[in-house]
């Protein structure tokens, strides 16, 4: 499967609210094929379809290769605990950046398989974290958004640093 160019912030795509997968098909299987690619390419441990300029409910995660790879599609958070942890996050689409982030330590998700079959799952610790971090990409809310301006602005700098 092919490596698809991943879209840089700030474009506007990356703080866009994706539409739900309703046909699972081939043309789903393919996406979710690229997106591993890219991800392992970039590299990463997640990436979302817009992270590729597609606005869908799509998720692929791995966080190691014993681990496994791990798809959600239309994934949406039910509950998440009251304790938090702190983890340091970035994104493919702004590479050589990261900053710490608290969010919830635990959380209860649902989401269909690439079949169409629909789960719910529990996740603790850095698994949590990522499926947080994606589901948030998918709702159009850019991981930067979770710091306070006075980081993000720091951060957009260095950015602006790193890309030329």
């Amino acid at each position: 499967m092919p490596v698809r160019p991943i879209i840089r912030f700030p474009n506007p795509l990356l703080q866009t609210a994706c539409t739900s997968v309703t046909t699972f098909d081939d043309d789903l299987r393919a996406l979710a094929a690229d997106l591993l690619d890219t991800m392992r390419n970039a590299p990463g441990v997640g990436i979302t379809a817009p992270h590729i300029g597609v606005l869908k409910r799509v998720v692929v995660i791995e966080l190691s290769r014993e681990d496994g790879i791990r798809t959600y599609i239309n994934p949406q958070l039910l509950w998440s605990s009251e304790e938090t942890m702190r983890h340091m996050e970035g994104s493919v689409s702004m590479p050589g950046v990261t900053e710490e982030i608290a969010r919830p330590k635990a959380i209860r998700f649902s989401y269909q398989d690439i079949h169409g079959a629909g789960h719910e799952e529990q996740a603790e610790d850095f698994l949590a974290i990522c499926i947080q971090h994606e589901i948030d990409q998918l709702d159009g809310i850019f991981w930067l958004q979770r710091l306070s301006k006075l980081k993000r602005d720091r951060l957009i700098k260095k950015w602006e640093k790193v890309r030329r």
